[in-house]
């Protein structure tokens, strides 16, 4: 497995974010390549991509760390990890975490947060068994869409 940051993007990217994001997520359309390239050139979000069997391999996954300050200081959330199905169950979610949670501690955050759906189960006794603590907390949606 190899796990690499994002930092160009080619048509291979476009193509697995377009096969990735439907796993994760039926109601948001994948990301365009303008959408891509703005993430690789922010500062504030890293996506990280994962490949089997190496840096060669085929893109079989992705996490974003996505961090913003507020009065309250700096925050940091891992978004959309995902794994394609063919390629589950080999540790690539753990490693894609990971990868987010050692950028987090390079820019100095003192946590980090994400959510996980409850049907997503394998994912959140993933996050359980990393050290993630289950927060009791109400987490609002306010859609601006029909």
């Amino acid at each position: 497995m190899h796990i690499e940051r994002m930092c160009d993007v080619s048509d291979e990217i476009v193509t697995a974010f377009e096969r990735l994001i439907p796993q994760l997520a039926h109601y948001n359309p994948p990301p365009t390549r303008d959408e891509l390239q703005e993430m690789a050139a922010s500062p504030a979000i890293t996506v990280f991509i994962a490949r089997l069997p190496d840096e060669q391999g085929e893109i079989v996954g992705s996490a974003t760390l996505a961090v913003f300050r507020t009065p309250t200081g700096l925050h940091g959330w891992i978004e959309d990890v995902i794994v394609d199905g063919s390629a589950r169950r080999q540790g690539l979610g753990k490693a894609l975490t990971e990868a987010c949670l050692e950028q987090a501690r390079a820019l100095g955050l003192q946590e980090v947060h994400l959510t996980s759906r409850s049907a997503r189960c394998a994912a959140n006794q993933l996050y359980l068994a990393m050290g993630f603590i289950r927060r009791e907390t109400n987490l609002y949606r306010y859609p601006l869409k029909d």
